[in-house]
């Protein structure tokens, strides 16, 4: 099966008004099979032959039929520079697709920033709409447009199980095109597997990194999955977990290799410009670019999720985050979190670029989580219209794993991952 993928509209539209487009995101989430669908002609520098290749006759990787596709563009930094000359000298719209799946090993090789030239794009992992795994009943835009928006379903047919088990395989093409999700789950465990194999890599950077060190911060920063963990927190939990002392320094060059790989993706404090003397914290959530990496690196499946509803909680609110950004990507939107020292939270920010935002909770389900969740939600959208000059929230949202659909009584909506939609 041929799946469509959401980032495929905004590539359209963008390529209409850029010289070139760029394209990035974690190895294997679908970036050169999707981009492939508007290129006239292709060239994957993919090998020693043709990368070495690439970099003594640079201006000839550009030749060939626009749109044309550049894949791990990154792999040669100065077909960046080639592509500007070029467009300085006859700009022409959709003209390039550069795709990457790391960051170039050598940044002092790009000699500007490709303002007005190429846009980027960065692409994550299918979203369970992309997989057809969703229903698709409550549709986030359509919240955002319409004040009385309102959908229910029973949703009487998922279970913890089956989520647990969508959160182990996670969105990567090849793991959902088995069309099983227990071999999913297997192929997803050996692509992790093969994730830090440096010794190869053309990336000098990645090729001086210890394969037990990353594993390590990786383990812990999933350990630490959907919290506000410090840097020192990670660094004292390696210590703890594996005997291992790293300093600052190492950390922060181990956590950018992460960055580098798409990895990760924290995201950041919502500030609402509040009048209180409440302090809001501003510490980055923790967050994977796909929960299967995860569950990968904590060797943990669907069962031990089961047995372990704390962790459970903390995995499927990533999974959540993941989900909600996939889907805000055509609304040109950013996705942020609040916390504050009164206790005060919210799981998910979603903001619109016209100053429009929603307020969402993440919860595994049942009534008491849920009261407790829309109680958050209450207290916070209050504190905005009393003390501060933002609008109110056009809608409040729970996003759980299982359960019904439907609007509460306080106008919160009760939505069940499995039913949402871009």
């Amino acid at each position: 099966m041929d799946y469509s993928r959401s980032i495929e509209n905004i590539i359209e539209n963008t390529l209409k008004i850029s010289g070139a487009v760029l394209i990035e995101g974690p190895k294997f989430c679908g970036k050169t099979t999707t981009c492939s669908k508007f290129a006239k002609s292709i060239i994957s520098l993919n090998t020693k032959q043709v990368i070495e290749y690439a970099k003594l006759n640079t201006k000839d990787v550009l030749k060939g039929d626009y749109p044309r596709l550049i894949d791990e563009w990154q792999t040669v930094p100065d077909i960046w520079n080639q592509i500007k000359d070029d467009l300085d000298k006859e700009y022409v719209f959709g003209k390039y697709i550069l795709t990457g799946s790391t960051t170039p090993g050598n940044t002092e090789d790009i000699y500007h920033s490709g303002a007005g030239r190429i846009t980027k794009i960065v692409m994550n992992t299918m979203s369970l709409t992309e997989t057809l795994e969703s229903k698709a009943l409550f549709s986030l835009k359509k919240a955002f447009e319409n004040n009385d928006y309102n959908v229910s379903d029973l949703n009487s047919e998922t279970d913890l199980l089956y989520i647990a088990k969508l959160i182990c395989r996670g969105g990567w093409p090849l793991s959902v095109k088995t069309h099983d999700i227990d071999d999913g789950i297997e192929i997803t465990r050996n692509y992790y597997n093969g994730l830090f194999n440096f010794e190869y890599s053309e990336n000098e950077r990645f090729r001086s990194l210890k394969t037990d060190t990353i594993r390590a911060l990786l383990k812990s920063y999933a350990r630490n999955i959907s919290t506000e963990a410090s840097n020192t927190k990670i660094i004292t939990d390696i210590s703890e977990n594996t005997g291992r002392t790293i300093d600052i320094k190492t950390f922060l060059k181990y956590e950018q290799a992460l960055k580098d790989l798409y990895l990760i993706n924290n995201i950041d404090a919502w500030n609402p410009n509040i009048r209180s003397k409440t302090s809001i914290r501003s510490t980055p959530v923790k967050h994977f670019v796909d929960t299967s990496i995860a569950c990968a690196a904590l060797s943990i499946g669907p069962n031990d999720l089961l047995n372990d509803i704390k962790t459970f909680g903390f995995i499927f609110e990533d999974f959540a985050i993941h989900e909600l950004r996939t889907y805000l990507c055509n609304q040109n939107a950013s996705i942020l979190h609040y916390r504050d020292n009164a206790g005060l939270e919210c799981d998910a920010v979603l903001k619109l670029n016209n100053g429009d935002y929603a307020l969402a909770e993440i919860k595994l389900g049942g009534e008491e989580q849920i009261d407790e969740a829309a109680r958050h939600l209450t207290l916070l959208k209050n504190k905005i219209i009393e003390k501060s000059t933002e609008k109110s929230p056009k809608f409040s949202i729970i996003v759980t794993a299982i359960g019904p659909l439907y609007k509460r009584k306080d106008s919160i909506f009760v939505v069940p991952l499995g039913c949402l939609a871009p």
